[in-house]
């Protein structure tokens, strides 16, 4: 297991050149879906009207389906492939070819997919709700992209097998093991998505079927979509348990803590959905006080993982001489991007999961169910903690892969990035926040519905909101420069993947945390719990279903 972890160690370059494919595709789908977002915003504050006919849902739609969706799972896939080579040994051949085949299926789905949306035949919103009705092809390069992510979750599977043959009765690489554990969660939880495509929006969208059920729709959705925040997010806690450690030059707090904390992740991270559905009729309500319930189980690890890391700074800090309460603050990397980019993620995290708490609560949510505070709120989880991370990952990992080295141009650039990213975030995500709270829709284009005077109130955040647009980018033009650059003009060289050991090495990991069958029998007994009876309640007493729309 130690071994796994030497400085050295480098990722096969057969496998880099697979990873470096997954963040060629993601870093293209910055660039365009962050282009659609400012648009968006600069549509938003009532200035600027779009050219060429170009619809406001059209640009709404390929944002979040290529910032939410393209994006975050080819980083994650090629982030998790490059970190299972790195510490469980290269993949296999089959391996390999498995890989290629998800990461080629994957591809053509997004290009099927975003191509309808492109020619407004898909302006169906990221989360594309029944009854507005898109093109069959984007529905099929959305099942593409699915199982294409399965099967490239299915090499890293095959990695982490192969290495717990040749090690009977060792805890696995830790990295390994966390990318095992979000590769599961994600396909467990996309079953629901595909099962809404494959047998109810495809069908729909052929007019093999007239009507389609919404609500079994929206519900199968929903089993997928909360469970695909914390796929975005165990990538970037992947980062803040086993990497930053690391780069401070300190050690993992604890190995074990941090199975546990992703182990508890897969638990309560999918039987949760009807929390997005807390004003959705047709579900019996002591059903979803259940799922808030569980939802709230979610808060245990996340604290778990806060103790862990500020555990891990305060020793570093106090092992470099630091007194006081907060004195290794002080002591921490600063000028050195691979920390700064990532902890600027974990301080956004802090306000960011206190709005989810707010989110998730039956009587708070009545509040901004419908408003643009939610899309605050995502804007902080999503396209702060975690993206900031992503960029922090990229900073080093891009030109390990590529053989090149992290200079101190890019180092320095990358820091400047990530206060560009935070500042344009507090513009953006705090007027979203405080229009949220005026009353504020989201999902929708700029207007003073007939000079409404509450309409009216919300202008100057809307022109906040374009003005962090803008910000942000400046910071995604700023991320693709140091992009390029990593990937080819750096001066050659070797940059590490650095991975933390724990700082007791004697603290083996209990090996009931590889018991997979244990945790995926409590995983499926908690989704079958929580899940069962409402979702037969639902199709008992479903309405004749709804026509397809296609509103803009």
């Amino acid at each position: 297991m130690l071994n796994s972890y030497s400085a050295k160690t480098k990722v096969d370059p057969k496998d880099a050149k697979l990873s470096m494919a997954h963040f060629f595709v993601a870093f293209g789908a910055l660039a365009l879906g962050g282009l659609m977002g400012l648009l968006q915003t600069l549509v938003r504050s009532g200035k600027f009207e779009l050219p060429l006919g170009i619809g406001y849902y059209q640009v709404l739609t390929a944002h979040g389906v290529l910032m939410g969706l393209v994006l975050t799972t080819f980083f994650i896939m090629g982030f998790q492939y490059a970190a299972v080579s790195r510490t469980a040994g290269p993949h296999s051949n089959a391996a390999r070819r498995t890989g290629w085949i998800g990461f080629w299926l994957m591809t053509a789905g997004t290009l099927m997919s975003g191509t309808m949306i492109l020619l407004n035949e898909a302006s169906v919103l990221y989360t594309f709700y029944a009854p507005l009705k898109a093109h069959w092809i984007f529905y099929l390069g959305l099942t593409f992209v699915v199982v294409g992510s399965w099967v490239d979750g299915a090499a890293q599977i095959m990695t982490y097998a192969k290495w717990r043959k040749n090690n009977p009765g060792k805890p696995s690489p830790l990295l390994s093991f966390m990318a095992v554990i979000n590769t599961v969660m994600w396909i467990v939880a996309t079953i629901g998505v595909a099962a809404t495509v494959l047998f109810q929006l495809l069908p729909w969208s052929l007019g093999l079927v007239d009507r389609v059920d919404v609500l079994v729709s929206r519900t199968l959705f929903w089993y997928f979509g909360h469970p695909l925040v914390y796929f975005w997010l165990l990538p970037a806690y992947m980062c803040w348990y086993a990497i930053i450690p690391k780069i401070i030059g300190g050690k993992i707090f604890s190995d074990s803590l941090a199975r546990l904390s992703f182990i508890l992740f897969l638990l309560f991270s999918i039987p949760v959905g009807f929390h997005h559905q807390l004003t959705e009729p047709g579900i019996d309500p002591a059903w979803k006080f259940l799922q808030v319930v569980l939802t709230f189980m979610v808060v245990i690890p996340s604290l778990m993982t806060a103790f862990s890391l500020f555990a891990t700074f305060e020793r570093y800090g106090r092992s470099k001489g630091a007194k006081g309460l907060f004195g290794w603050f002080k002591v921490l990397p600063w000028n050195d991007a691979r920390f700064t980019v990532p902890f600027m993620g974990m301080a956004s995290f802090i306000p960011a999961g206190a709005g989810g708490i707010i989110n998730a609560s039956n009587q708070m949510d009545q509040v901004v169910h419908n408003t643009i505070w939610v899309t605050g709120h995502f804007h902080l989880t999503a396209a702060t903690s975690v993206v900031l991370t992503f960029f922090g990952i990229s900073y080093w990992l891009v030109p390990h892969l590529t053989g090149r080295k992290l200079t101190k141009a890019m180092n320095k650039l990358g820091i400047i990035q990530a206060w560009v990213w935070f500042i344009g975030m507090a513009f953006m995500s705090g007027a979203m926040h405080i229009q949220g709270l005026l009353g504020g829709p989201r999902r929708s284009s700029f207007s003073t519905y007939g000079d409404s005077q509450q309409a009216l109130d919300w202008i100057p955040y809307q022109i906040a909101q374009a003005v962090g647009g803008t910000i942000l980018f400046l910071g995604i033009i700023l991320v693709l420069i140091i992009f390029i650059n990593l990937a080819f003009f750096a001066p050659k060289g070797d940059e590490e993947f650095p991975v933390g050991v724990a700082e007791n090495l004697e603290e083996k990991a209990p090996m009931v945390f590889e018991n997979w069958k244990l945790w995926l029998g409590i995983t499926a007994a908690l989704i079958l719990f929580a899940y069962t009876i409402p979702f037969i309640d639902i199709i008992q007493n479903a309405p004749p279903g709804s026509k397809g729309f296609k509103t803009w």
